[in-house]
């Protein structure tokens, strides 16, 4: 039986970006279904968050956004699958229930993801241009007072009991800035872990937000050293995987801004059940 979830919106104003944090229910069976088709795959994950959501909106509409259904989006439907024992049996027990007699299409039943987050407004958007410029985390060890705090869990599944895939997001916000970790999370039990991590953080006084993603990744075998109990641990674990990939890109705000009345960095926290 799966957990039953409060549903609860909070929003937070900072200066002029709208910060609005969303949870809710798992998605029903027959939207999953139809969701699944829609986006070719045999199945989605156990909990399905599809409406929760994580949104950072400046007052002139750009902004970025973090939600399941285009990070599932981002999952390879071809190849890179993970060939493992339990495969089978993972497929087999889901086909009986979800879509018999229909020939199965390879994809990723890990649902690995490397979605960075959905880029939003219909006039005027963030620009990425790439850049050697690095978040800075020293700062973000600064002790300062944090104003908001937020985690939204997008999806997770058990992989049939052999181990755990699942996306969440969670916000900080501080009255300098405000800081963002997308991470996926994937372990098969005896065979690997993987992480791809999204950062992304933002400086009150700058006109871009940084973004950084890692993709981080081990096998089981080559994690020898590392007592088993790190392996459930995400925050722990992630020092023993090697990286695979890193991405830093700069999130530039529109040039040209209609001026708008001058706002503060005062602060507004709402929240509604």
């Amino acid at each position: 039986m799966h957990p039953v979830f409060q549903s609860s919106r909070r929003d937070f104003a900072f200066g002029p970006w709208k910060l609005s944090a969303a949870r809710t229910h798992i998605m029903k069976s027959a939207q999953a279904e139809r969701l699944a088709g829609e986006l070719h795959m045999p199945s989605l994950p156990e909990m399905m968050f599809g409406d929760n959501i994580l949104r950072i909106q400046h007052d002139h509409g750009f902004g970025i956004e973090f939600n399941a259904t285009d990070a599932l989006k981002c999952v390879n439907n071809c190849q890179g699958m993970i060939k493992v024992a339990c495969a089978e049996e993972w497929q087999e027990s889901r086909s009986e229930t979800e879509h018999t007699k229909e020939v199965v299409k390879p994809y990723d039943w890990t649902y690995t993801t490397d979605y960075k987050g959905t880029l939003l407004g219909d006039t005027v958007t963030l620009k990425v241009v790439p850049t050697t410029e690095h978040i800075n985390t020293e700062k973000l060890k600064a002790r300062e007072q944090i104003m908001f705090f937020e985690e939204v869990l997008l999806f997770e599944d058990e992989l049939h009991d052999h181990g755990v895939s699942s996306l969440s997001v969670k916000i900080r916000v501080m009255p300098s800035s405000f800081f963002v970790l997308l991470r996926f999370f994937l372990r098969v039990d005896g065979v690997l872990i993987r992480m791809n991590d999204t950062r992304l953080h933002h400086e009150a006084d700058k006109t871009y937000m940084l973004r950084e993603y890692t993709s981080r990744e081990s096998k089981i075998s080559s994690l020898k050293h590392v007592p088993p109990s790190l392996f459930t641990e995400p925050n722990e674990i992630s020092q023993y995987l090697p990286i695979k990939e890193t991405i830093c890109e700069k999130l530039e705000f529109p040039e040209k801004l209609e001026p708008k009345p001058e706002a503060s960095l005062e602060t507004m926290c709402v929240k509604s059940k």
